[in-house]
């Protein structure tokens, strides 16, 4: 089976600091945010998609 990988966008969060403005949000919302907004860049719809990859450095909870 011939799979296809397409990359269509890359979107980060913030940068912030430690403790800072963003620890309230867990690392899923900011997660959510993100895959939005990469999707309204590339013109995808969430139906389309197959797989995606997040990277977490410091989980927050």
């Amino acid at each position: 089976m011939q799979r296809e990988v397409v990359v269509v966008s890359g979107v980060r969060t913030a940068i912030g600091k430690f403790g800072g403005s963003l620890k309230h949000l867990p690392p899923t919302e900011l997660g959510a945010l993100v895959m939005r907004e990469a999707l309204s860049r590339a013109s995808v719809s969430g139906g389309e998609v197959g797989h995606v990859g997040f990277g977490n450095v410091i989980a927050s909870r």
